[in-house]
């Protein structure tokens, strides 16, 4: 059953490793990039600024909105976050000969707001969702690689995961956060 994840990580980073062309985008420094993997798994739009500061490293922040409504209920049928925002500035470390490329580690902290999903039967026997919200903040590690093409067009991919330090609501927060993408952008 984990044949074919593990074969297409496999795959991927040999392509990764294998990609070689020259460094003709070292004066940009800027990018641009929306998580695709997010908004089409998960209904939850993130959006991410990163600057180069010069070959090895680049830092920048992310943010999310979860469109996934949970008074219906239809929210349990698919994959969701317990997160409904988060705003994630992270710093990155390429390991790599290339400009700000292939394959890097990254630190991040996150302040997410994290629902309340557990719904309550009621006594007409329908279910009741809470309002309440949680505030939390998480620091954690990610690995992950990044293509950049000629024209400045990118792709990358990352997976890790936080532990939220400080939580408003003891009752709900989870420990844990993902932090997981397939980003594409564009870097000027």
């Amino acid at each position: 059953m984990m044949k074919k994840p593990m074969a297409v990580l496999f795959f991927v980073m040999c392509a990764l490793t294998a990609y070689a062309q020259d460094d003709p985008r070292m004066d940009d420094k800027h990018e641009i990039k929306t998580n695709a993997f997010n908004l089409i798994l998960f209904k939850a739009p993130q959006f991410s600024y990163e600057y180069l500061i010069n070959e090895e490293s680049s830092f920048g922040a992310s943010i999310m909105f979860n469109l996934v409504e949970t008074e219906d209920g239809s929210w349990s049928d698919e994959p969701y976050y317990y997160e409904r925002f988060a705003f994630t500035p992270y710093y990155r470390r390429f390991i790599s000969s290339k400009y700000a490329r292939g394959f890097f580690f990254e630190a991040f902290g996150m302040y997410n707001v994290q629902g309340d999903y557990d719904g309550d039967w009621d006594s007409n026997g329908g279910i009741t969702y809470s309002d309440e919200t949680s505030g939390n903040l998480a620091f954690g590690i990610a690995l992950g690689g990044k293509l950049v093409s000629k024209g400045g067009f990118l792709l990358e991919f990352y997976g890790g995961v936080g532990r939220n330090i400080i939580t408003g609501n003891q009752n709900f927060a989870n420990d844990f956060v993902p932090r997981a993408g397939l980003s594409l952008g564009y870097r000027f």
